[in-house]
């Protein structure tokens, strides 16, 4: 299994959904956190907190396009079911 810091892991999963979707990193920052310009400014060394990290990742999980593969060596978080 890969070891990556967990910014690493976030930005390697929104591009692979953004390229799933076939949308630009901004529009998949402003899908899972509700702000355009965060994954830009993560990826420029921009930090993020822990819960907010947590729930980014639960929130590419349950939004993943069926068709795309998780990426290989990122834990991926167990889908939520919403009643």
């Amino acid at each position: 299994m890969l070891r990556m810091d967990s910014i690493d892991s976030l930005l390697r999963v929104a591009r692979a959904y953004a390229a799933a979707e076939g949308v630009d990193l901004s529009t998949a920052s402003w899908r899972a956190l509700g702000d355009t310009k965060k994954l830009a400014a993560m990826e420029q060394g921009a930090d993020i907190q822990v819960r907010r990290f947590q729930r980014t990742m639960v929130w590419f999980s349950d939004n993943w396009p069926a068709e795309a593969e998780w990426p290989e060596g990122i834990e991926r978080p167990v889908q939520q079911v919403t009643s």
